[in-house]
């Protein structure tokens, strides 16, 4: 897994600020290490050179790092193979810094300060030479280890997110597929009784069915509706509803100015529930009614169950509705069935969700 960024790599590539950086080390390092050299000319001259020294030591191991983290960082994965990755990540790093400060103290022992020659090497002193750059190697791959694993638990932390985010969003937009051939099948189901029983009140209907479907297929795509929409879409499939029904149905909408948002056609499902389940007749009309309280949108109807169910339902209403709250919200819609009445209770939403969903962040 690659997690080092283009602008990453123009910092370490020799930039202006990573040769900044690594002088004002070797300064430090230098003013820490000789801090009596100062006050003469002598010593401003020795001083020289192990700033010299100590900043060549420095862009080495620390592009070194670089260049470690960035070959491993494609290879062997924190996240999946931690204890690989830092076993190989410290032993590469660490046998880089050996030879490669081995190799520029005896190159400027050797040419620079003239300390021994080809035939008298002190083997023994140039590894104990090595010693600070090894101890500054250990802070350095403190800082590139840490770094790394950040840098890749950030981004895998990121793809796990946006990969729930997906699924949930293919999750949310299956359940809404429900909803319109779900429709259209119940709505033609009415239509082939009206057909048979009245034509004048079939053609009725299906002018009325082309105006409710239309608002069907504009919120379709939507994660949201305004309540008023949906009171308003509510009223019209009642209507509907009522041109076969006549005063076997009777229904009150009381929704003054309510703000605030709704699944799509959340409502629609309710009272197709509503019809589909209950008897309704001239002696025993189904009533039903919907009104807006305590932060909520209320659908209820007086209960008289049909002896048998349709075979063709497939428990898409308050399944979908809650599955899709689910999504949405933390809010839960209330289901109740006492006092002779079945009752359902929406929350309303709003823009600013009442969760972080990941569907609404699409």
């Amino acid at each position: 897994m690659k997690v080092s960024s283009k602008g990453s790599r123009k910092f370490w590539n020799f930039s202006p600020g990573f040769l900044g950086i690594n002088a004002l080390v070797a300064a430090g390092i230098t003013i820490v290490s000789e801090p009596s050299c100062l006050s003469s000319l002598s010593g401003m001259a020795a001083v020289a050179d192990d700033f010299s020294i100590s900043f060549l030591l420095s862009v080495a191991l620390s592009y070194g790092g670089f260049l470690s983290e960035s070959y491993f960082d494609e290879r062997i994965s924190w996240i999946q193979y931690p204890v690989r990755r830092l076993v190989t990540t410290c032993l590469v790093y660490f046998v880089y810094v050996f030879c490669t400060s081995f190799i520029i103290i005896f190159l400027y022992s050797l040419l620079i300060k003239e300390r021994f020659t080809p035939g008298n090497i002190p083997w023994k002193d140039l590894v104990a030479w090595t010693w600070f750059p090894m101890q500054v190697a250990f802070v350095l791959s403190f800082i590139f280890i840490s770094r790394s694993f950040l840098m890749e638990w950030k981004k895998a932390a990121i793809e796990a997110e946006q990969l729930k985010t997906e699924q949930l969003a293919q999750q949310y937009q299956s359940l809404k597929d429900q909803l319109n051939p779900h429709f259209l099948f119940n709505s033609l189901n009415v239509l082939s009784n009206l057909v048979y029983e009245n034509q004048d009140t079939a053609a009725r209907f299906i002018g009325q069915l082309s105006r409710i479907y239309r608002y069907v297929l504009d919120v379709q795509q939507e994660e949201l509706v305004a309540v008023s929409r949906e009171a308003g879409f509510a009223e019209s499939y009642l209507s509907l509803q009522k041109m076969r029904f006549e005063d076997a149905l009777q229904y009150r909408i009381n929704v003054p100015e309510t703000a605030g948002y709704l699944p799509p056609l959340s409502l629609q499902l309710l009272l197709e529930n509503a019809i589909k389940h209950n008897i309704a007749s001239s002696e025993q009309p189904l009533c039903i009614e919907i009104s807006a309280e305590d932060g909520c949108l209320m659908v209820r109807n007086n209960l008289q169950m049909k002896t048998s169910q349709p075979n063709e339902s497939a428990g898409i209403g308050l399944s979908n509705i809650r599955k899709r709250y689910e999504l949405l919200s933390d809010k839960a819609i209330e289901i109740g069935n006492n006092d002779g009445y079945f009752t359902v209770r929406l929350p309303v939403l709003t823009r600013i969700y009442d969760k972080n969903s990941p569907v609404a962040q699409l």
